[in-house]
């Protein structure tokens, strides 16, 4: 009897610890259409609901984004846009459910701008970095790999890779032509008061600013010594099957040479134009990476290690990691939402969300923002049946 408790114990443990790791069914491949497969754990009317929701709520600004960029960012002194853009379709996106599709709408094949998702992107390909043992630890600081110029100083020699990934570094400068302290400025005060400010000591206080983050990917691509593009290519798109439509962007001048050859440094937004421009289903391709564990089939990707550290909360900010955003309680709490979710979000209601209470990736372009909170408490509901 006791042999037998021991080895249902033993069984018990190991299909607990199944069902932990393979969480993912089914991987499309490159080309495939996407298996379609509908179950019985979830309410088919409440998702559709969901789904006709995110159709009639389209993202208010314009289609033409360089329209859109000029006006939702105009009370930044000196804005312009620097890089490419491009005139965005209609509402689209992807719910998947154990890696299978279960509702989609739109033209999830169409390539379109993705602003800040392109964060999420920009963070892997850090934590590749850190994986690959470019770089030994995220806590290193950055002067110790990048020695131009861009990390010297009392102030910007303190940064880390890990300050840069949580946008808590306060790095200092100016690059490809964009100010540290005319990217999204306080509301209060002036030019005078916002270039002649105190400096906050890195990983004290959050400040979302773009300058910042192209400072993480122009740092990066001194470590990895080729096109960072190249790199996600290489390293992660290819591997999981995604088409050769995406592109990642830089600006216009934003060009250095390294080893005796000339790369442009990418971006990691789009409010200046550049960044990722991608379809909705490689960036489901992506989201389903993450929801097993950076594990692709049978290749793991991406560490565990570094999945795990990127979607843990900064102490300045609850709802951040590493360039993801948290559904932790906080001032960015989506609320009857589950508080595992994970997401990358973009301009204009770009969304990879990552549901791993319910196994769940979910993509959406061009849905209001303000809107995205009661997208996800429908689905939400229909996932709770």
């Amino acid at each position: 009897m006791r042999t037998f408790t021991l080895y249902l114990l033993g069984f018990l443990m190991l299909t607990f610890s199944y069902h932990a790791i393979a969480q993912v069914s089914y991987f499309p491949e490159r080309h495939a259409n996407w298996e379609e497969r509908q179950a019985t754990s979830y309410d088919m009317a409440l998702l559709n609901d969901a789904v006709e929701f995110a159709k009639s709520n389209e993202y208010t600004g314009s289609r033409d984004l360089r329209i859109a960029i000029l006006k939702g960012f105009a009370r930044e002194p000196f804005h312009e846009v620097l890089g490419p853009t491009k005139k965005r379709g209609g509402p689209a996106g992807m719910i998947l459910k154990d890696g299978y599709l279960i509702a989609k709408w739109g033209d999830i094949k169409r390539v379109d701008m993705t602003f800040s998702v392109t964060k999420s992107f920009l963070s892997t390909v850090t934590g590749l970095a850190v994986d690959r043992s470019l770089i030994k630890n995220e806590t290193d600081q950055v002067k110790d790999y990048v020695w131009d110029g861009t990390f010297d100083g009392q102030h910007n020699s303190k940064i880390t890779w890990q300050h840069l990934l949580q946008q808590n570094s306060d790095w200092s400068g100016e690059l490809w032509g964009g100010k540290d302290w005319a990217d999204r400025p306080p509301r209060e005060g002036g030019l005078d008061d916002w270039k002649n400010r105190d400096f906050k000591e890195p990983g004290t206080v959050m400040e979302y600013n773009d300058v910042r983050v192209n400072v993480l990917a122009y740092a990066l691509l001194q470590v990895w010594r080729k096109p960072l593009p190249q790199v996600l290519k290489e390293e992660v798109m290819d591997k999981i099957g995604a088409s050769t439509t995406w592109r990642w962007f830089g600006y216009d001048n934003a060009w250095t040479v390294i080893d005796g050859v000339k790369m442009k440094s990418v971006t990691g937004g789009g409010h200046s134009g550049a960044g990722l421009f991608i379809s909705t289903e490689d960036m489901a391709r992506f989201g389903l990476l993450f929801l097993n564990d950076g594990k692709w089939k049978g290749e793991q990707i991406i560490s565990k290690y570094w999945i795990e550290n990127a979607i843990s909360p900064s102490k300045p900010n609850v709802n951040y990691g590493y360039m993801w955003w948290l559904n932790n309680k906080g001032p960015r709490h989506w609320k009857n939402v589950s508080e595992d979710i994970y997401y990358a979000a973009g301009f204009g209601g770009n969304f990879i969300v990552v549901d791993k209470a319910h196994n769940v990736v979910v993509v959406t372009r061009w849905l209001e923002p303000s809107k995205v909170g009661e997208f996800m408490q429908k689905l939400t509901k229909a996932m709770d049946k």
